[in-house]
């Protein structure tokens, strides 16, 4: 077996930032426990893996894909970074000529456009309803210790639990903060939660570029401790963050080691579109 693989940095216009994905090109059929085998192997955060639909499709020509994702660990519903991934390797690498892609995946159809600057990715926008600090005290005081916290929501779609700390905290404060991930899986194991977001709000700019909020992303239970950039997380944040501030256009950052940035913007229809850079980094042959 030789696949055509490609590792892309996603939410970044730079090499070596943002979310690295790897991304695999099916022109036929793969046995479905080597997808698993495959994501072990690369050890991303994700590795998708774009089929073709029909036998009579191709990857420069065909405007829509099956596409899915999986971590280390276990198949998921939603990636954003690794989706735009695979994106920028059509356009970019295969010069797919269509301007833009349909990927059908288990979280509907999705739709990869080209810009100037970038891909957006047309996604699901998630709601967050509060949630009873009782219920994930524990969760919380594992992960953070006495940090500080203004607010609680869960989105039950997604199964992410987003942790706004207080606005006396600041971008540099939540960059350095020490999360304790290991302890998590042992205090959550009901399966309500698959994701924790912790998240503050932005600040005006000054001499820095402004941001209307920040977030950092924990996802041990899907063999994720920290995920640099995570499309799916903003599709709950920007619905969090769209109410707090009153604003449809937003400006994101993920302030993890390697840091990325989010241009959103809330569409009419209830969708979120997602803006980001990638480049791509690598590309070869796997064989086995």
């Amino acid at each position: 077996m030789k696949l055509p693989i490609f590792i892309a940095d996603a939410f970044t216009a730079k090499a070596f930032r943002g979310n690295p994905a790897a991304v695999c090109l099916l022109e036929d059929k793969l046995d479905e426990d080597m997808h698993q085998k495959i994501a072990r192997e690369m050890n991303l955060s994700e590795t998708a893996f774009i089929r073709k639909l029909d036998p009579t499709d191709n990857f420069t020509q065909s405007s829509r894909f099956g596409l899915r994702w999986f971590t280390p660990a276990s198949e998921v519903p939603l990636c954003g970074h690794a989706t735009l991934a695979s994106a920028a390797v059509l356009f970019h690498k295969i010069k797919n000529v269509n301007s833009t892609l349909n990927f059908v995946t288990l979280s509907g159809e999705l739709k990869a456009r080209r810009a100037e600057d970038g891909i957006i990715l047309d996604l699901p926008l998630y709601p967050a309803h509060p949630q009873d600090f009782h219920e994930v005290k524990d969760l919380i005081k594992t992960a953070i210790g006495d940090t500080q916290v203004q607010d609680i929501r869960y989105s039950p779609d997604t199964r992410k639990l987003l942790v706004r700390l207080s606005d006396t905290y600041d971008r540099s404060f939540l960059e350095k903060l020490q999360v304790n991930t290991q302890s998590l899986l042992q205090v959550e194991n009901t399966g309500k939660v698959k994701g924790l977001i912790l998240t503050i709000k932005g600040d005006p700019g000054g001499q820095t570029q402004a941001f209307d909020f920040y977030s950092r992303y924990f996802a041990p239970w899907v063999g994720v401790a920290e995920d640099p950039v995570t499309g799916s997380a903003h599709t709950v944040l920007s619905s969090y963050w769209s109410q707090q501030l009153g604003k449809k256009d937003m400006h994101a950052f993920q302030c993890s080691c390697r840091g990325g940035e989010l241009e959103i913007s809330l569409r009419p229809d209830g969708r979120v579109d997602i803006k980001g850079g990638a480049a791509v980094v690598l590309e070869g042959t796997l064989t086995a």
